[in-house]
C-alpha cells in the first residue's frame, strides 16, 4: 500500500484515516498513564492505601478507613451533634482539655465513623458507651490505632464525654457519656474527659439499658470480640433493641 493509492480512493481514505491517527497519538500517553496507575493500585499496597485510591472489591479509602494517617488538629472549640434513635445529643468539645482526644473524636465524626453505630454498653445511671464501627473491617483496622494519653484537666462528672481504654496510651475509638458523677472512681484511673453534653442529657439517660454489660461490655472485660467479628449484623441479631447513632456531625 502507498500514500498515492490512499489518495485515489473514493472518498480519499487518507482524509479519514489521518484524523484518527492524530487522535490516537494524542490519547496514547494518557491511556498508558492510567494503565500503569491501575497496575500500581492493585500490586502496591502502599499506593492502594492512600486516601482517594479505590481498591477493587473494597470500599473507597476514605479517612474513616485510613487509621494510619495522623489525626489533624481539631478546631480549638467545636460541637458534635449525635442524631440517635432517642433524639439528639450535642457534645461541646474544647481542644485544650484533651488535645489528642479532641483531635481523634473530631476526625472520626467528620469522616462518618460513628454513623449507624450502636450504644452497645448502656448501664442505667452509670454510662452509655459507643464507638465500634458496624463494619468489621473498619472497626478492626482502627482497634489498635491508639492515641497518646492526655493529662487530666477535668473530672468525670455527669455529662462528660471520655474515651474508654484498657491500658496506658490505649484510646482508639470507643467513647462513653457519664450518666452520673464518676469522678470518685475514674479520675484516679486516668480517664480524661474531652467534651461535655450541653443538649440532650435526657436523651442519653433514656438510651435502652436493658442489655447492660451483656452486649459487649467494656474494653477491660474482654468480651468485645464478637462485635469486631460480626459488627452491626451480630448486634442487631443478638441485641435487637439497642439504640444507635443514626449520624454524627460536627455542628460548628
Amino acid at each position: 500500500m502507498t500514500w498515492t493509492w490512499l489518495l485515489r480512493r473514493r472518498p480519499p481514505t487518507l482524509w479519514i484515516v489521518w484524523p484518527l491517527l492524530v487522535v490516537c497519538g494524542m490519547l496514547a500517553p494518557q491511556l498508558a498513564s492510567h494503565y500503569v496507575r491501575g497496575v500500581r493500585l492493585h500490586s502496591d499496597p502502599a499506593v492502594a492505601r492512600r486516601p482517594g485510591n479505590p481498591v477493587a472489591g473494597q470500599p473507597d479509602a476514605s479517612v474513616a478507613r485510613q487509621p494510619d494517617v495522623a489525626d489533624p488538629a481539631a478546631p480549638a472549640e467545636f460541637r458534635v451533634r449525635l442524631e440517635t434513635t432517642k433524639g439528639a445529643i450535642v457534645i461541646d468539645v474544647h481542644r485544650d482539655r484533651a488535645p489528642h482526644g479532641a483531635d481523634r473524636f473530631h476526625r472520626l465524626v467528620a469522616s462518618g465513623y460513628y454513623d449507624d453505630t450502636r450504644f452497645f454498653r448502656v448501664v442505667e445511671g452509670q454510662w452509655a458507651q459507643f464507638g465500634i464501627n458496624g463494619d468489621p473491617g473498619v472497626a478492626s483496622a482502627w482497634r489498635t490505632r491508639t492515641i497518646p494519653d492526655d493529662p487530666p484537666k477535668e473530672s468525670n462528672v455527669r455529662g462528660t464525654v471520655t474515651f474508654a481504654f484498657a491500658v496506658p496510651h490505649g484510646r482508639a475509638t470507643q467513647v462513653y457519656i457519664a450518666l452520673t458523677d464518676l469522678s470518685a472512681r475514674q479520675d484516679s484511673q486516668g480517664f480524661v474527659p474531652f467534651g461535655r453534653v450541653v443538649e440532650g442529657m435526657g436523651v442519653a439517660d433514656a438510651l435502652n439499658s436493658e442489655y447492660g454489660e451483656r452486649a459487649g461490655g467494656g474494653i477491660r472485660a474482654g468480651r468485645q470480640q464478637p462485635l469486631f467479628d460480626g459488627g452491626n449484623a451480630y448486634l442487631d441479631r443478638e441485641f435487637p433493641r439497642l439504640d444507635r447513632i443514626i449520624r454524627a456531625r460536627v455542628a460548628r
